[in-house]
């Protein structure tokens, strides 16, 4: 296998993008000529600012894959040759990242201890609602099994659908002839 490159360019409305090839020189010169990828045919001129040199060329795509999931910032960590930083702005920083389940702070505590009084007078609400449905179906004692919807009684001849008394029926419409 040839050997590939994984790039970064920079374009003219300061977006990055992320690529991977077997002729770097080519590639660079077909995104400046508007015949590389869509994105950079929209934001030109690019320039390159920064390269990975891989033995293989599914390396590079194995790389050019990976880089083009990461954030700005760790894309700019990454161009200005800072690697240390990368595992830092890769960590989860949102209100669910496990390192902010340990802080104990009043704010936190009220927050636990409202939302545990809510739950309690919601389950106790729902509980004495039962408990008068329950009631006044007979209480608990004479609960039944819901039973299934019985069919409609279909009349077995015409003779009973004539007498049936239900005016607009069909059967009684075909039996009139109409």
């Amino acid at each position: 296998m040839s050997k590939g490159w994984m790039y970064i360019l920079e374009c003219a409305d300061g977006s990055y993008y992320t690529g991977s090839t077997k002729n770097l020189e080519l590639r660079l010169a077909q995104h400046q000529a508007g015949e590389g990828a869509n994105h950079t045919k929209k934001h030109l001129p690019v320039k390159l600012v920064y390269y990975e040199e891989f033995q293989r060329i599914d390396e590079a795509f194995y790389r050019e894959k990976q880089v083009q999931g990461w954030s700005r910032k760790k894309k700019e960590a990454l161009i200005a040759g800072m690697p240390e930083q990368l595992h830092q702005l890769a960590e989860c920083l949102n209100e669910t990242h496990y390192k902010n389940y340990n802080v104990v702070t009043d704010e936190n505590i009220n927050a636990v201890t409202e939302r545990s009084h809510n739950a309690v007078t919601e389950e106790s609400h729902n509980a004495v609602a039962e408990r008068s449905r329950s009631t006044a179906t007979g209480g608990f004692g004479s609960a039944q099994p819901p039973q299934p919807p019985q069919p409609p009684v279909l009349p077995r001849s015409l003779s009973e659908a004539e007498g049936s008394g239900v005016e607009g029926s069909t059967i009684q419409k075909q039996a009139e002839g109409r």
